[in-house]
């Protein structure tokens, strides 16, 4: 006896792939009755349309605009008034017992540290930001004869003469001014100068703006795939020199409020309008990159959810059936035979299926577009 199975209802399948969301995306089903087929096959009309079944990589992503950028942008303030004798030069990377700038045709060196540089320092003071200064000086070659502690003794004043006699100071004083240094906790880049030269400068206003040595990659999201900046997210990055690099997403940037007192925070001035987010990505290790890259528009893929080498087919090749769940219907010669499947992933038109007896190749019937 034949037995005649179910009737299906054939899928038009719309896919609302929606960038950000890390779960499987669901079908908007738009049916009509279609006719019955046996489980087991017989001759009869084939399907208008077949396609085949393959086996690839899905990936739920978004694309969007970016820009090469440095990580922990912040402002350097001068903490005392004075003239700028000779302004900061952008891009150039700033390291331990080198002039950020002139003040007053005095260096304002940069040294390391995370105390701030808060008062002058000169004989008979004590504190962590003496320990932190002696340091500098043992490290820049000019403490064969300074305990590091945190007293700032005559072997500090000896050390500190010598040093500014280095850097060309017509008038050696042995005391740091509370404008000489400036402290932050490694290298720097200058990404901007804000005060040119002879201009007034003063505590309420920028000198400069520096961030890290270490590359990063902004992007901006609208709210809605706001997702997509959550810590971790994988990126895909296109560079204008040509390539791809990868990275991950690291946070998002808020508006920059340190200053050069101290190391300032993670962030910089997004630019970002209401109902955006600014994301900011970290490159992987080894990640290479030309000065090209740094002037041209990057096109930043974040990849929200993904499957390796699973078997898909195009979404519109999905029956639901009549009692429930979806199906394949398999062209076999003259012969097709109604498969039940397991969907997953929808990305570009296509879905993840599962499902006994299925393989790469197989011919699958699909609605007339």
């Amino acid at each position: 006896m034949k037995v005649q199975a179910p009737r299906q209802r054939r899928v038009v399948a719309v896919v609302a792939v929606t960038a950000g969301v890390a779960a499987t995306t669901g079908l908007l089903l738009l049916t009509g009755v279609g006719r019955d087929t046996p489980a087991a096959g017989r001759n009869t009309a084939l399907p208008p349309t077949t396609t085949e079944i393959t086996r690839t990589d899905l990936v739920q992503s978004k694309t969007v605009d970016g820009h090469l950028d440095y990580a922990r942008r912040r402002a350097v303030k001068s903490p005392v008034e004075g003239t700028v004798t000779k302004a900061a030069q952008v891009g150039r990377t700033v390291s331990i017992g080198q002039p950020l700038y002139e003040r007053d045709a005095r260096p304002v060196v940069l040294l390391y540290g995370a105390t701030p540089m808060f008062r002058e320092l000169k004989v008979g003071d004590r504190g962590p930001d003496v320990l932190q200064l002696e340091r500098n000086l043992r490290d820049l070659g000019f403490g064969s004869r300074l305990y590091v502690d945190v007293r700032y003794d005559a072997a500090t004043k000896a050390a500190v003469t010598s040093w500014q006699k280095s850097l060309g100071v017509t008038d050696p004083t042995g005391k740091i001014g509370k404008g000489d240094v400036v402290f932050q906790r490694g290298p720097v880049r200058v990404v901007s100068a804000d005060a040119a030269l002879a201009d007034a400068i003063s505590p309420d206003r920028p000198v400069l703006t520096v961030a890290s040595t270490t590359p990063v990659v902004r992007a901006t999201l609208d709210q809605a795939d706001a997702a997509l900046a959550a810590k971790g997210t994988k990126a895909e990055i296109a560079l204008p020199s040509g390539g791809t690099v990868h990275g991950t997403v690291s946070g998002t940037v808020t508006p920059e409020s340190a200053d050069s007192s101290g190391d300032g925070g993670s962030g910089a001035e997004t630019g970002a309008r209401d109902g955006e987010v600014k994301v900011e990505i970290t490159l992987d290790k080894g990640a290479e990159l030309r000065s090209k890259d740094q002037q041209g528009t990057l096109s930043v893929k974040f990849v929200s959810e993904s499957r390796k080498n699973v078997l898909t087919v195009p979404v519109e090749a999905v029956v639901a059936l009549r009692e429930g769940g979806y199906g394949l219907e398999v062209v076999q010669g003259t012969k097709t035979r109604m498969v039940r499947v397991e969907t997953g992933l929808s990305a570009d038109g296509r879905i993840e299926v599962s499902g006994a007896g299925l393989a790469e190749g197989m011919k699958v019937g699909a609605a007339e577009q």
